[in-house]
């Protein structure tokens, strides 16, 4: 079994409830970080760590947090992103609904680092039943103590805020989500000035996801040098993957990312290999924003080497042979897959959720959705083809944040990896009618019964 930092109370019965979190050792960091460690230690432990943002970017935790500014009188601000809106990623959810005092720990000791007297949670409108959950385990939280004035008489102040989102992925992005939190269109913001200078209500804020700030706790439990330990590299402590698609056993892993991605497919602790005797065609590693690989590339790299399930060897060879940890949702495919109706899929997701504040994003994503749907439905032509890698270039870097970015990568990747797939449609027009992968298919897919 491989190492546990996150999950390893997951199936402890009645962890949700604050006194069973106590029992099994919950709230020790709090008490280490205000009554033993100042602020600028718990940094340096967390640089230590090295610990990288569990949301997408990987950009290492400490470091983004010492770029926080300190104007004299001006509060700050943590804000916690759990708008978890990518396709295929599911492992913030998991956390905060069945350990949520795990994330709320991790918030008081960041917030203390921080200075945040005031810490927000955002999270995803969809996730409702979550924010009573995360609304009981805050209320417990502060009649114990742990939240409120003069937290373990050290004078620190602390209150955390639930604030539910509307249902846009745009708000994943932490601009846009400070938009939404000041009550404004989920609209991102040109940087600079970057948030740690001008963040919420123009006032220095640092914005983290949940597994990053819940990752805080073992970090400061057991010191940031035995945590970096673990791993490899510069991908160290433990990784959520959200595994899905064509596999046995769909679900939430916890991984140190030593492991091969081979290993992590079809070994029985985890995937437990392709579903229904099928052979493995291609994943999609980190969500769906991210490029996707074809078996030969996503077992091995292009020099023959094993790849690992870490943020190094993902993206080695870059996206031409390779591609990225981002947000952990490990979207397998097996040989019966059609990649033209799952980019056309992706193309759709992200039409609808651009903003349309930028002219790229908004009319290109709407055209690749288009020329996606013809080659798909058996109408298209070989230089729709051509097109199609013309627009995502053009929408690619020439956005102001990474949802265009977003919305190309899967497309270019598929061309790239996949182009006889497309030119098959385009040769067999009849055939590719005759699959039926239309509106209603896809309606029917994402159903979900009241």
């Amino acid at each position: 079994m491989g190492v546990k930092l996150l999950l390893e109370k997951a199936q402890v019965a009645g962890i949700r409830s604050y006194d069973v979190y106590r029992r099994e050792g919950g709230y020790r960091s709090v008490e280490k970080a205000l009554k033993t460690m100042g602020p600028e230690a718990i940094v340096e432990e967390v640089k230590k760590s090295g610990l990288r943002g569990r949301g997408g970017a990987g950009f290492p935790a400490g470091m983004k947090w010492s770029f926080i500014a300190k104007p004299e009188g001006v509060p700050r601000h943590l804000v916690c992103n759990a708008d978890e809106s990518e396709p295929g990623t599911f492992k913030d959810r998991y956390l905060m609904e069945f350990l949520p005092h795990l994330l709320i720990e991790g918030l008081i000791v960041s917030s203390f680092a921080l200075g945040s007297n005031d810490t927000y949670i955002y999270i995803r409108g969809e996730y409702a039943w979550i924010v009573d959950i995360l609304e009981a385990a805050i209320g417990e939280a502060k009649a114990n103590g742990w939240l409120g004035k003069n937290i373990l008489g050290t004078g620190f102040d602390c209150n955390i805020h639930v604030q539910r989102g509307a249902g846009a992925y745009i708000c994943g992005e932490e601009t846009a989500l400070i938009e939404s939190l000041e009550g404004k269109r989920g609209n991102p913001r040109i940087k600079p000035p970057f948030p740690a200078v001008q963040g919420l209500w123009m006032r220095p804020t640092v914005v983290n996801n949940v597994e990053t700030l819940a990752a805080v706790v073992p970090i400061i439990n057991m010191g940031g040098e035995e945590y970096a330990k673990i791993g490899v590299g510069k991908s160290t402590g433990t990784k959520l993957i959200s595994a899905c698609g064509n596999i046995k056993k769909p679900g939430v892993y916890e991984i140190d990312m030593t492991i091969s991605v081979e290993e992590f497919i079809f070994s029985d602790e985890y995937c437990g290999g392709i579903a229904n005797g099928k052979r493995l065609k291609a994943c999609i590693p980190g969500g769906s924003s991210v490029p996707i690989l074809p078996a030969n590339l996503l077992l091995k790299t292009a020099k023959g080497e094993t790849r690992y399930m870490n943020y190094e060897s993902l993206s080695d060879g870059g996206f031409a042979t390779g591609s990225m940890m981002g947000s952990g949702g490990f979207i397998v495919l097996d040989e019966e897959q059609c990649v033209v109706k799952n980019t056309l899929t992706f193309a759709r997701f992200y039409r609808h959720e651009s903003c349309g504040q930028c002219s790229p994003c908004r009319e290109g994503t709407g055209w690749m959705e288009k020329i996606l749907k013809n080659i798909e439905y058996g109408k298209g032509k070989t230089s729709d083809i051509d097109l199609l890698w013309d627009i995502q270039r053009k929408i690619e870097g020439n956005t102001i944040c990474p949802l265009g970015d977003a919305a190309a990568w899967p497309v270019a990747a598929a061309i790239r990896h996949f182009r006889d797939e497309f030119e098959w449609h385009v040769k067999n027009p009849e055939e590719s009618q005759k699959r039926n992968y239309g509106l209603a298919h896809y309606a029917d897919a994402i159903h979900v019964p009241a």
